[in-house]
């Protein structure tokens, strides 16, 4: 991935979504059966096409040895069933691009069907096992659900740097604007700042509007070579860009700065390959399990100076984020819808929510805070 030779070598040729809900009263597997039947009929492909599958899971999964032969997938050439959160979101369709490049796989698609609100809860509600074994030293103490894990970061931010809740709302009113022009979106009720400091706490000094959607739901992306992508039926996404990599935990110690995430050691890395900087990302769709995750990134994607998030997210001057809502807002599907709106975006698809001139996107993975990894892409026009 250090090669400049894998920039747009490959493109995203279909993007597929089932219905964002709060219950789908179906399984994963057919939830990913149908986003990816849709991504296939967007790319005018079928599932003869496809001799690739990749996903990633933790605790629920629609693994690709059961997709694939209930689509007809009997003997994929390459399958990558990655165990990870939302830090591995965006390494799932790196890989898949490489093997592409490698030529091992002709069409891979990439997948994630989640029923995170009527089934797996990601905060561990209805899971047999935790997500991790470094929850059983925190369990005692109380301190078991993201939103608590993240709410340390994002104090010391605030203690750090000044950083106020008001920054947040406004990010979190920001993003709802947004989800009222999406149709898939499933809060599309505009919000004020004074309805985000009414909202309830969830673990200071978070607030209900603060926090990313428990969803139901599936999407699902084609992966191509950027030559075959071409001759498909919807204009192709280049992927000029696809790091991932590993970083400090900081749920078991060794983390230095907490204000400092693994997207900050990644980011040089990404832009590299890209061959580019955050001054020519057009539209940057940022992994926002929580209103803090998008701040902490902006500064480390290098979009603003550390500690300037806050205020650089509240005005809404920079760079357009989370154009769909985020998961704030559209629907929480595990990282891969943030790709699917970057697509959009640069199809020039995207509807009233529309960035004009959008050439380049950024698109990120959780960034390796409760997992010591992340992940993110580089997106371009074709």
């Amino acid at each position: 991935m250090r090669v400049a030779g894998f920039r747009d070598r490959t493109a995203v040729a279909g993007v597929g979504y089932t219905r964002f809900s709060k219950d789908s009263g179906v399984s994963t597997l057919t939830l990913a059966c149908e986003a990816i039947l849709a991504a296939l009929d967007d790319a005018g492909l079928t599932a003869d096409d496809v001799d690739g599958l990749a996903t990633h899971r933790v605790g629920d999964s629609a693994a690709p040895s059961v997709v694939g032969p209930a689509l007809g997938i009997r003997e994929p050439a390459w399958h990558l069933d990655q165990f990870g959160g939302g830090s591995v979101s965006h390494a799932v369709i790196g890989q898949a691009a490489l093997a592409v490049a490698a030529g091992v796989a002709r069409t891979v698609v990439c997948y994630r069907a989640i029923n995170a609100r009527s089934e797996f809860r990601m905060g561990g509600t209805g899971r047999a096992l935790p997500v991790s074994p470094e929850v059983q030293y925190q369990a005692p103490y109380g301190y078991v659900a993201p939103p608590q894990q993240y709410a340390m970061f994002a104090r010391a931010h605030m203690t750090k740097y000044g950083t106020k809740e008001e920054h947040f709302g406004q990010l979190a009113v920001r993003q709802r604007a947004s989800a009222v022009k999406n149709p898939r979106a499933l809060m599309r009720t505009p919000i004020t700042l004074d309805d985000y400091l009414a909202s309830r706490w969830i673990a200071e000094p978070f607030r209900l509007l603060d926090c990313c959607l428990e969803t139901d739901g599936a999407c699902a992306l084609v992966v191509t070579s950027a030559e075959r992508a071409r001759d498909l039926r919807r204009p192709p996404v280049l992927i000029s860009a696809a790091a991932w990599g590993g970083g400090d935990s900081f749920l078991s110690g060794g983390g230095g700065d907490v204000t400092v995430t693994a997207a900050a050691e990644m980011a040089p890395r990404l832009y590299r390959q890209a061959g580019l900087g955050p001054a020519e990302i057009d539209v940057a769709e940022i992994y926002d399990c929580f209103t803090y995750s998008v701040i902490v990134q902006l500064e480390d994607y290098g979009f603003c100076a550390k500690g300037e998030g806050g205020p650089y997210a509240a005005s809404g001057a920079g760079v357009p984020v989370n154009t769909h809502g985020g998961f704030l807002s559209e629907g929480y599907v595990h990282g891969i819808n943030h790709v699917a709106e970057a697509v959009s975006q640069l199809r020039g698809e995207a509807g009233d929510r529309q960035v004009d001139g959008a050439q380049v996107a950024l698109s990120t993975a959780q960034p390796g805070y409760i997992l010591p990894a992340t992940s993110a892409l580089i997106l371009r026009k074709g």
